[in-house]
């Protein structure tokens, strides 16, 4: 099969400008382009700008939808430059069998939760702001920048998956939080082995100072964090999402921002991405907006960019990739 494939690396940043041996891995296979997509494009005409490549390197956008597919049919492979495949659909995927994979979660899982944290604490001690102080040259001006420590504080996580469970045990054990957890899809004794506290989400909001969204984006819990959840947060309470931005409605939270409700909010996610300089959380001295680069430390990117070149060196070899999202035999001839 070797030199016989067409390999589209779409919508990536990284994958191969870290790590150049991936991305020279992928050329042995055979031809091998980048594409840039805007996150709205509609899926017929983004089949019909990568027809005849038989294996795809996802990023987070843009949607690989039904349509998508059924313009599609000589696809085999998409892996996923991440954890995460809300942007594909996978019932269509199967259908023309075509073989999703991801990264395993282990490999995002200490870089992801280490920046949650990080951004949280950045918000509450006023960080990013005390910086621009000084390049400003207004080092006097420093006790304007009194902020409030994390440790001993009441934290609520959101989902105690692989991020997660990881955030929750940096909070308890390096902290001293006093952790609880939401997260339906577990149960006690999987929660208290992170040291955690299993709660419903009202107790969460109600109770907790600092809140940290760690949760897989679903159907079902799309804008779960919206005008009637922020009304039961304590008053001038943290947040940080490094999960998706959907979980958040971000015109609810921009009204708690306007009244102080929302003390603090760190976002390495948006809803609709990539953002720009005129996104409404951008008006508020109390955020701070990373551009989804949580995973992006060496460790982590080696990992991933290694599992997507695996990947498509498997898919060559007529074997399936490991971490398939589907329940598959075998879609290969």
């Amino acid at each position: 099969m070797s030199g016989s494939n067409k390999i589209a690396i779409v919508n990536s940043s990284s994958f191969g400008k870290v790590f150049p041996n991936h991305l020279k891995r992928l050329h042995q296979l055979g031809d091998v382009q980048s594409f840039t997509f805007d996150s709205e494009i509609d899926g017929k005409t983004l089949a019909e700008e990568l027809n005849g490549f038989n294996m795809i390197i996802a990023s987070v956008t843009p949607f690989f939808t039904q349509e998508f597919f059924d313009h599609k049919d000589e696809l085999k492979l998409i892996t996923r430059h991440g954890i995460g495949y809300n942007n594909i659909d996978l019932e269509a995927a199967k259908k023309h069998n075509t073989i999703v994979s991801i990264v395993p979660a282990l490999i995002e899982r200490d870089a992801v939760a280490e920046n949650n944290v990080t951004n949280l604490l950045n918000v509450m001690r006023q960080t990013t702001l005390a910086y621009q102080s000084v390049v400003q040259d207004k080092w006097e001006e420093r006790a304007q920048f009194v902020g409030h420590a994390l440790g001993g504080k009441t934290a609520g996580v959101i989902g105690i998956g692989n991020i997660g469970s990881r955030v929750a045990e940096i909070l308890r054990y390096g902290f001293r939080c006093d952790v609880l957890a939401y997260d339906p899809n577990k149960d006690v004794v999987e929660i208290e082995a992170f040291g955690a506290k299993k709660v419903e989400l009202d107790e969460l909001l109600e109770k907790a100072d600092v809140i940290c969204v760690c949760a897989s984006l679903t159907d079902d819990n799309y804008h779960m964090l919206s005008t009637e959840e922020f009304s039961k947060m304590k008053d001038t309470v943290y947040l940080s999402n490094t999960a998706r931005g959907a979980l958040i409605d971000e015109k609810a939270l921009v009204h708690e921002l306007e009244t102080g409700k929302v003390a603090g909010f760190a976002t390495d996610v948006l809803e609709v991405e990539p953002g720009r300089a005129d996104h409404p959380y951008l008006n508020f001295e109390s955020v701070i907006m990373t551009p989804h680069t949580s995973a992006y430390t060496m460790e982590c990117l080696e990992g991933m960019g290694d599992k997507c070149a695996t990947d498509c060196e498997r898919i060559a070899e007529g074997l399936l990739p490991k971490r398939s999202v589907q329940s598959v035999r075998s879609y290969l001839k």
